[in-house]
């Protein structure tokens, strides 16, 4: 059984004007099984969350502990949280020219699994898990995200996700900028990651759409860089009918 456990996280980054707090003691736990869904409008502080458990250099935690299975996940490197299992879908995938999408996630598979997968069954892998995502053989042979559509880096994100079974998985903003078709492709691979049942997932969006497709257990309304209300997949349906309003009025 894995669990992500984040308690009374502060995080702030570096300004003009010196240090500015973006989060402010955010506390969630997230296990196996479970997916919960983060929503809240621009800049209350959800990509923060999603880039300060990953490790990004530029948000500094001033307070709190992020755990993995009791492991202080504060205090290991980036590649050491993707091998301890954790996993970030970027809101805005990163183009790396010059390396292919096949290298790319045959290298990923290495450093997280500490030995690098059969050539011949990994091919066969790759190929599948392209093509449950409407992406065709010569997708693997391109640099990665280089030239890719926004449909295309989204279900790029997926495969990885797919091949490299983190134990926790979290999605920012997944569902940016994507189509109706490529949206339920992507939910659809997110589905089938959960559907062992021990994988975790944070899901972190403006919108209901997606969770059209991916079933929340938890959905927490984001405010001002704290977690403002919680609830169940039922609390996805009243922002959608009521908006933030009165969250952000509440917090002036």
């Amino acid at each position: 059984m894995s669990t992500l456990e984040i308690n009374d996280l502060h995080v702030s980054v570096e300004t003009e004007d010196g240090p500015k707090e973006i989060l402010k003691g955010v506390t969630l736990t997230i296990k196996d099984g479970e997916t919960h869904a983060i929503m809240g409008p621009n800049g209350s502080g959800k990509s923060t969350l999603a880039y300060s458990v990953a490790g990004h250099p530029k948000y500094t935690v001033t307070g709190g502990t992020v755990t993995l299975d009791g492991e202080d996940v504060l205090a290991m490197s980036v590649d050491e949280r993707a091998r301890a299992g954790m996993f970030l879908a970027m809101q805005y995938p990163v183009e790396v020219p010059g390396v292919s999408v096949s290298n790319f996630l045959r290298t990923a598979k290495t450093a997280v699994a500490g030995e690098a997968p059969k050539l011949r069954t990994w091919v066969k892998d790759v190929n599948e898990t392209l093509q449950k995502l409407d992406l065709d053989a010569t997708f693997s042979q391109r640099s990665v995200n280089e030239g890719f559509s926004g449909g295309e880096k989204k279900r790029h994100e997926i495969a990885q996700l797919e091949l490299l079974q983190p134990k926790v998985a979290i999605l920012d903003e997944t569902d940016s900028g994507l189509d109706i078709d490529a949206l339920k492709t992507v939910s659809d691979g997110v589905n089938r990651f959960t559907a062992s049942g021990d994988k975790g997932v944070l899901l972190i969006t403006h919108y209901t759409r997606i969770l059209r497709y991916i079933k929340p257990d938890f959905v927490h309304v984001f405010i001002d860089g704290a977690i403002a209300e919680q609830g169940g997949p039922e609390l996805a349906d009243q922002l959608e009918a009521e908006g933030y309003d009165k969250y952000t009025l509440a917090r002036r």
